[in-house]
C-alpha cells in the first residue's frame, strides 16, 4: 500500500490564493466577486495537506467555472508553441544527431521545454526559450542520476512517459525518439493529461506536434495538472505499474507523484520557489531526480 504523504504545504496555499484572488472577470457583478473570494478562501481553507497543488487547482477550477461561466482558454497559445517546436524540429534533430552525446542533448532539450509553463510562470517568452533552445549545453542542471537513467533503459523492457506542457511535447517526441535509437527493443508508451487543463498537453497536442505517430500516447482520464495515482484511469494505472521505468516530465508530475516509491525519474526546470529552496537550487535549474533516491520529505 503507498504511503500517505502530505503534499500542501503553507507555501502552496498562499502562492495559490495571490495567483487566484484577483482573477475575477471584469464584468462580475459584486456580488459574485464577494461569493467567489469568500468560496476560494473557504476552499484553500479546508483543503487536505494530502493533496498536491495541481488537486487543489482542479477545485478552483471548478469553482471559477460554476461562478464565472467559463476558465482561462489556452488553446490558442497552445497551438502556437506546438508549431514553434514543430518547426525548429529539423534543426533540432540534427543537432542531436550530429551530439557528441546524443542521449543527454535530447534529455536537456526535453527539460528546457519545462519552461513552457503558463501555470508556473507570469509570462512564456519565446525569445528566452529560442535563446535556452540554443544554449541548452550549458543549461545549469543537476544530471547525477543520467547515467543511472541510461543504464536502466539499457536493460528496461517498458518505458512510460508522462508529458507535461504543450510545446514540450515536441521536444519530449524528440527524446523519445532518441530513446527508440539508443535502445531500440524498449516498448515505449506517452501518457497525457485526461482534458484541457492551463496549456498542459492532452491527445490534441500529441497530435499536432505527431507523438502519436511515434509512440502508443493515452490520455490519463482527469484533468489534473499532474498525475494522481488514485484518479487516473484503469489503463493508465496498469501502464505505470507494469513499467520498469518512468520519465515523468514538469513540477506537476512532481508534486503530485514525488515519494511514490516507483521508479521514476523527475525530469523538469525548478521554477518554484519553494522547491528550489527544499532541493538547494538556484531557480531555473534543470533537475534529474529519482523517486526512491531522492532523500527524506523535509
Amino acid at each position: 500500500m503507498e504511503k500517505q504523504q502530505k503534499r500542501l504545504r503553507a507555501e502552496c496555499v498562499a502562492c495559490l490564493l495571490k495567483k487566484y484572488m484577483d482573477k475575477v472577470p471584469a464584468d462580475t457583478a459584486a456580488d459574485t466577486a464577494l461569493a467567489y473570494t469568500q468560496q476560494l478562501c473557504g476552499l484553500m481553507a479546508e483543503a487536505s495537506p494530502y493533496l498536491s497543488a495541481p488537486e487543489v487547482v482542479e477545485q478552483i477550477t471548478a469553482l471559477r467555472r460554476s461562478l464565472f461561466g467559463g476558465v482561462e482558454d489556452f488553446g490558442e497559445a497552445k497551438v502556437f508553441f506546438n508549431r514553434l517546436i514543430c518547426d525548429l524540429e529539423p534543426q533540432l534533430t540534427e543537432r542531436i544527431r550530429q551530439a557528441a552525446d546524443p542521449f543527454l542533448l535530447a534529455l536537456r532539450l526535453a527539460m528546457l521545454g519545462n519552461y513552457i509553463d503558463f501555470a508556473a510562470m507570469d509570462t512564456v517568452d519565446e525569445k528566452r526559450l529560442l535563446e535556452m533552445l540554443e544554449e541548452a549545453d550549458s543549461l545549469s542542471a543537476d544530471l547525477s542520476e543520467a547515467e543511472t537513467l541510461r543504464q536502466e533503459l539499457d536493460k528496461a523492457r517498458r518505458l512510460v512517459y508522462l508529458t507535461d506542457n504543450c510545446g514540450e511535447i515536441g521536444l519530449d517526441k524528440l527524446f523519445i525518439l532518441t530513446l527508440q535509437q539508443l535502445f531500440p527493443s524498449l516498448q515505449i508508451d506517452a501518457i497525457v493529461r485526461g482534458a484541457p487543463v492551463l496549456n498542459d498537453a492532452t491527445m490534441a497536442d500529441a497530435r499536432q506536434v505527431g507523438l502519436d505517430r511515434v509512440v502508443r500516447v493515452i490520455d490519463n482520464g482527469t484533468a489534473v495538472a499532474g498525475t494522481s495515482l488514485a484518479r487516473i484511469s484503469p489503463e493508465a494505472r496498469r501502464l505505470v505499474e507494469e513499467a520498469d521505468v518512468i520519465i515523468s516530465k514538469g513540477q506537476g508530475n512532481f508534486e503530485t507523484l514525488l515519494y511514490c516509491g516507483k521508479n521514476v525519474y523527475y525530469l523538469f526546470l525548478c521554477k518554484c520557489r519553494l522547491f528550489a529552496d527544499r532541493l538547494g537550487v538556484p531557480l531555473f535549474t534543470g533537475m534529474l531526480l529519482n523517486d526512491r533516491r531522492i532523500g527524506e520529505q523535509k
